[in-house]
């Protein structure tokens, strides 16, 4: 059983698979679940609220400051001084890599969840324990409740909005308003609309369990309890305002919106980015500016003001290089849908 000691979470999610037991427990009316190092479900004997929530972080190893916030979370429930009204899956996802305070060991994990992996190293195992974790999970709540899956990371470089959320696409429309205005309410400074599959964490939730997802990107990355977690107050605000209350905020003002246009992909070893790989996300662009080159082919800016998001040459062949995105001003009364859009048959 674990304590309601802070730090407690992520002893836990370090320990070698080898040495650790599944436990279960009862605190009040919730039974905790501590099925893997880094993976704990919390479930109430009633939930008073038709939600169940994934809130998953470390999936990056060195992007602690979600940790910190996950760890600090369970802390306050295994106390009692904050009791969820949801069904809550709790993730500290990378323990390899968070040890090493590094991104990952041999493969981005954040790319590996798209179906299961052949288990050739420590990423693709991983991979296939969280989707297994988030699939049981959503399969052992009742089918109308609505699913969320928030995944927490730190960005690797500065950026023009300090924080902001990722919304994956979806094979069909849905309206993602309310998770819009729940980064709003958590004071994220830019929701950007992705318009193509990637096979993320928060995108493995979307496609294939039907849930409001979004992966967050938190500041900056830094040593673990070393980030100023002041920082981070409006979006813990929000995360226990998602797992407590009846209503969740609807308001999407003044947060800024952007749509991805297009991904840069690296298609070979040539490829290369005009500008400093220090550029910041959110990084604006005329049109027509030369963005990158692979092996001949040129990249050029589409849209005035295009801007780049994630930019990044050091990548694997095949992998996302960067992401390219215009703001738009969304109608606040009308659905604001993030699927990919289909082409007209001629």
């Amino acid at each position: 059983m674990l304590t309601a000691r802070p730090g407690a979470f992520i002893d836990a999610a370090l320990t070698a698979p080898h040495a650790f037991t599944p436990d279960s427990w009862r605190v009040g009316s919730l039974t905790f679940n501590h099925s893997a190092p880094g993976i704990i479900s919390i479930q109430p004997d009633v939930a008073k609220v038709s939600r169940c929530v994934v809130l998953s972080s470390g999936i990056h190893g060195d992007e602690t400051a979600p940790i910190e916030l996950i760890d600090r979370l369970l802390a306050d429930i295994l106390s009692e001084q904050f009791i969820p009204n949801v069904p809550l899956l709790l993730i500290i996802g990378h323990a390899e890599a968070i040890k090493a305070h590094t991104r990952f060991i041999e493969n981005n994990l954040n790319r590996l969840f798209g179906g299961w992996n052949e288990e050739k190293n420590e990423e693709h195992y991983l991979a296939n324990q969280l989707q297994t974790a988030v699939s049981d999970f959503f399969a052992a709540q009742p089918d109308d409740m609505t699913r969320w899956h928030l995944d927490l990371h730190s960005a690797i470089r500065e950026s023009y909005h300090y924080m902001f959320g990722v919304i994956p696409t979806t094979p069909t429309a849905r309206d993602v308003r309310p998770m819009a205005a729940l980064l709003n309410d958590a004071k994220m400074d830019a929701t950007v609309l992705s318009q193509s599959p990637s096979p993320t964490f928060s995108w493995y939730s979307a496609n294939h369990h039907g849930a409001l997802a979004a992966t967050l990107e938190m500041g900056r990355v830094a040593p673990l309890f070393e980030n100023d977690m002041r920082e981070y107050e409006p979006l813990d605000r929000t995360l226990r305002g998602l797992l407590k209350a009846a209503t969740l905020p609807t308001e999407l003002a003044p947060m800024r919106f952007y749509r991805v246009t297009r991904t840069l992909t690296k298609h070979t070893d040539q490829f290369a980015l005009t500008f400093p790989s220090s550029a910041k996300n959110f990084t604006p662009f005329e049109q027509g500016a030369l963005l990158a080159t692979d092996q001949g082919q040129e990249i050029y800016a589409e849209h005035e003001g295009e801007v780049v998001i994630f930019p990044n040459a050091n990548v694997h062949v095949g992998h996302r290089a960067g992401l390219l995105a215009t703001p738009f001003e969304p109608t606040v009364n009308q659905p604001i849908y993030v699927h990919a859009p289909q082409k007209a048959s001629a």
